[in-house]
């Protein structure tokens, strides 16, 4: 067997370039006690980036695993962020380590809307599969999914002192759950489009929701069974069609009796904007309302108490009494006057605040000295924050900070890497970005036109652009400044080549021309002294279609020039004579490369093939459909016939021009990748995306064998199929509008697989005991004991039950239900005599009793049918019950106990304990500060 050849391995090292993607939204948090308002987290791909936006850094980076962040929710207690994924998946991060113990798995598609309740301890999530799933953070599992909605589901309220859920869709209907039962008892059908958002106002009291058009509608909840406490009066009706018509206008239930709630519609406050509501957000006491659609305008709106209302309706009652009698004097008979309150006189305009660009996402939080602190997410990658002193008359938004220098605000057209390995650069629209590839900061940004291809001149001090109006832009790195601009094309420079001798360059454009430049040092007119560099125009060489790209063959000895034709046409870089004419590909050629040796071309074109030709008589050796849509980028590893393809359908892929055979994928992008570059040594890759993300690959010395990497793919796509099975299905329970919160993952197959092989093993090990019992009762004596399985060696010599329950332990919290549900039935029967074991141990009795009750649930047919199951039963309902007790009397002794401390504790010293304290300080010390001051300004 001849050797084989060995191919290293690529593996993802970075993700830098993008400071916020579109997708997810921007949220306040709060890390290690610092101050409120400094530090913000938005999604960026498939990580969550935390900004300190004082200092303009990146101060943690919460990791994600493939699939890109959807939504972000930080807990109430500001210790942890729940982020939602385009899978459907929610981890929950520590904000103090940036770990996750705890993900969700429930969602078939995206998560829509994250929300917490007021203790933290439950959790609802909206997904774009129109599911809404309550999840348990504390048991770590899903309560249950409740179905009702016709499209994805906008937002999610918390009615805390009712259990209630409001759940908005674009459906256009609003529910309304009753979380004790798990119905929806009420839909809200007032408007005619998407609900898009939601908030809460006046301690729950109102609701006010934003749709497609520019009205932000108020409904007033009332307590039905507080109205009959109370003893209001029920008006009877008599119906009319009208009076039908006008309820559904003002969105009242369809069924004729209200239940629990009811909800009517008081009137609606006119947004600015004309488009649809992206974003509706409150603070957290909701004194401050703000909105914005579509466009760069961020509308505040101040939402009064029931006491501001009341004095305002007073000075306008005044008002009105005051021109009465005025006109009394004048005339007779006047009416009385009378004030009616509006919708209006409670919520009221604050202020716009006008941000540079689109806005995407926004939050907002209140400090107290009364001042606003305003997070924008904008959609040309930047974050703004803003600050708003509500206090003032006619307050205006003032930007405090811009994050912007660590990206593009535009799409990454084109990369370079330096001579010596260590700088990137990448151009964009509007600028100009040079990299340190270790550090991942910015060195340099300039100011650039719309650039379609770069390199780095020879000496890596100055670094030179093509852009699509034709022009070449040289630029020096040490000052950042502009050297020259040249006109070299009428129409866009798609293309840019160092020649190999590295004295120029080679353009081709969009004016049917390629163009050959030299290196020129001048004397700098502005200085004198200095010389600058320059290049100077010496052949042109016309063709008959648009150039789309152009190559050195690295001995200099021919050009490659890809036409608008299909075709790639080979000249004699000396005479410009036509060699070849390389035609087969079905559109046209968008990249292409030449080897070291000047042996091979390959070709990407926009039929989604690559082609491999040989430059000695222009024959094609293999033809490969390397993606999905179109190539859009090809370059060989220097000193290697391996070449990397990047494509459109958010891949790269390395590829062996000798073999013809696909070596690896490389997986990250979440859009269409535009271009990479390879390092001269070819240890480092970087590729940018319409993601807004450039990535960083670095080569190790892991080989791939590319049997196994086929059957690895093979593999993870017999997982997928089997983890795309139906919803779980519980035997005896029917589908309504509450279902099992859990999804069939490979994750749930694998631990049940994984159970099933520990009660094997325990059978085993049981019936090895047994015989070893029979032999020693046979021969009278007692014999050698048998071997122990290797793996309870491993575990530590541990029994075989005891091994069944560390599997169990193992298996995730949220993942157990599901596990459980697809355990065939002949493992139940051994899985609740070893339950019985460990409740008379008293061992993990809390998970015992869930994997209990949950396999008697699902099972309840076949164990009641089962005699010998009955003795079992019988024991483990007489032993559970006591040992429950006993531990429920624990921590009930315990609790009181420790209320008893805190009691003593604060009776002694006067202090407050937990969250009250915090806040009463910083208000006694704000109260101290204010009268140090007056006493100040008295003496």
């Amino acid at each position: 067997m001849g050797l084989t050849k060995q191919y290293l391995r690529y593996v993802a090292s970075a993700v830098f370039g993008v400071i916020g993607s579109q997708k997810a939204n921007i949220v306040f948090v709060t890390l290690k006690g610092g101050e409120k308002g400094r530090y913000v987290a938005v999604g960026a791909c498939e990580h969550v980036f935390i900004w300190d936006v004082r200092k303009a850094e990146k101060v943690l980076i919460l990791e994600g695993k493939k699939h890109e962040v959807t939504y972000l929710c930080p807990s109430p207690d500001g210790v942890h962020i729940a982020v939602g994924y385009e899978d459907g998946g929610v981890r929950i991060f520590s904000l103090l380590n940036g770990e996750s113990n705890i993900s969700f798995s429930g969602h078939k598609s995206a998560v829509s809307v994250i929300k917490y309740d007021a203790l933290g301890a439950r959790l609802v999530t909206g997904s774009r599969d129109t599911d809404v799933i309550v999840w348990d953070i504390i048991n770590e599992c899903g309560l249950y999914r409740l179905k009702g909605h016709k499209d994805a589901v906008t937002q999610v309220l918390f009615l805390e002192n009712k259990n209630l859920l409001i759940t908005s869709s674009k459906d256009s209907f609003v529910k309304w759950w009753d979380l004790d039962t798990q119905h929806c008892f009420k839909t809200m059908v007032g408007h005619r489009s998407e609900v898009w958002g939601m908030v809460l106002l006046n301690q729950e009291n109102r609701l006010l929701t934003g749709s497609a058009d520019s009205e932000l509608r108020a409904w007033d909840i009332q307590y039905i069974e507080e109205c009959k406490e109370v003893g209001e009066p029920q008006e009877k009706k008599v119906r009319t069609p009208l009076m039908d018509e006008e309820e559904d206008e003002e969105g009242l239930d369809e069924e004729p009796e209200e239940r629990i709630v009811s909800c009517k519609k008081v009137g609606s406050i006119l947004r600015e904007a004309r488009d649809r509501v992206v974003s509706l957000v409150t603070d957290a006491k909701a004194n401050v309302l703000a909105c914005h659609g579509l466009d760069a305008t961020l509308e505040v709106f101040t939402v009064l108490t029931e006491e501001q209302v009341k004095k305002k309706m007073e000075r306008k009652l005044k008002k009105a009494k005051k021109k009465a009698n005025s006109q009394e004097e004048e005339e007779e008979d006047v009416p009385k006057p009378v004030v009616e309150r509006k919708l209006s006189d409670e919520i009221q305009k604050l202020a716009n605040i006008k941000a540079s660009s689109k806005i995407r996402s926004m939050d907002c939080l209140m400090v107290p000295n009364g001042e606003m602190k305003v997070a924008l997410l904008l959609q040309n990658n930047t974050v703004e924050t803003y600050t708003l002193k509500t206090k003032e008359k006619s307050p205006t938004g003032t930007k405090t900070s811009r994050l912007t220098l660590s990206g593009h605000r535009t799409d990454v057209r084109t990369l370079a890497f330096s001579s010596d390995n260590i700088a990137v650069l990448s151009a964009s629209g509007e600028t100009v970005k040079v990299w340190n590839r270790s550090t991942l900061q910015v060195i340099r940004t300039m100011g650039c036109e719309y650039a379609l291809c770069s390199l780095f001149v020879p000496g890596d001090r100055q670094i030179i652009l093509g852009t699509k109006s034709g022009k070449i832009q040289i630029f020096d790195l040490a000052s950042g400044s502009l050297l020259e601009t040249t006109d070299a094309h009428d129409g866009a420079l798609w293309s840019m080549c160092l020649s190999p001798d590295q004295r120029g360059i080679v353009t081709g454009g969009a004016d049917k021309t390629v163009k050959f430049w030299d290196f020129e040092l001048i004397k700098d007119q502005d200085s004198g002294m200095s010389k600058k560099l320059t290049v100077k125009h010496t052949r042109t060489l016309q063709l008959d279609e648009d150039v789309l790209c152009v190559r050195y063959s690295p001995d200099q000895r021919l050009l490659a020039v890809s036409l608008l034709d299909c075709t790639v046409k080979i000249f004699y870089t000396d005479t410009l004579k036509f060699f070849l004419s390389l035609y087969g590909h079905k559109l046209p050629v968008l990249c292409l490369d030449i080897s070291h040796d000047s042996a091979l071309i390959a070709t990407g074109s926009a039929d989604r093939n690559v082609k491999i030709w040989g430059l000695d008589f222009g024959d094609c050796h293999r033809s490969m459909f390397a993606h999905d849509d179109s190539v859009m980028f090809l370059q060989f590893v220097p000193k290697t016939h391996l070449f990397f393809t990047a494509g459109k359908d958010r891949r790269i892929k390395q590829w062996d021009a000798d073999k013809f055979e696909h070596i690896q994928t490389l997986e990250g992008h979440h859009r269409e990748v535009w271009c990479l570059a390879i390092s001269p040594n070819g240890d480092h890759i970087v590729s940018s995306s319409h993601d807004k993300s450039i990535r960083l690959w670095e080569r190790t010395r892991e080989p791939i064998i590319l049997e196994e990497e086929k059957e690895m793919e093979r593999e993870a796509e017999y997982e997928e199929s089997l983890a795309k099975g139906g919803e779980p299905v519980v035997p005896g329970e029917t589908k309504g509008e509450a279902e099992p919160a859990g999804k069939k993952t490979i994750e749930t197959v694998k631990a049940a697989e994984r159970i099933m092989e520990a009660v094997e093993l325990y059978r085993e090990e049981s019936k090895k005991l047994e015989e070893h019992r029979d032999a020693c009762e046979a021969a009278g004596r007692e014999l050698p004991p048998p071997k122990m399985n290797p793996i309870l060696v491993a575990f530590g010599n541990i029994s075989p039950s005891r091994y069944v329950l560390e599997v169990m332990k193992k298996v995730r919290s949220s993942e157990l239900e599901l596990s459980l549900l697809v355990l065939p039935f002949p493992y139940v029967p051994d899985l609740l005599q070893l339950f019985n074991g460990y409740v008379q141990q008293g061992l993990e009795v809390e998970l015992v009793c869930r994997c209990l009750f949950f396999l008697l649930r699902v099972n309840f047919g076949q164990i009641t049918s089962n005699q010998m199951l009955l003795s079992v039963i019988d024991e483990l309902r007489a032993n559970t019950i006591s040992r429950v007790r006993e531990i429920r009397d624990v921590l009930g002794f315990n609790s009181a106990g420790l209320q008893f401390l805190q009691r003593e504790m604060e009776s002694k010293e006067d202090v407050m304990f937990f969250a009250d304290a915090t806040e009463r300080f910083i208000e006694k010390r704000r109260k101290r500060r204010k009268r140090e001051r007056a006493v100040l300004t008295i003496t």
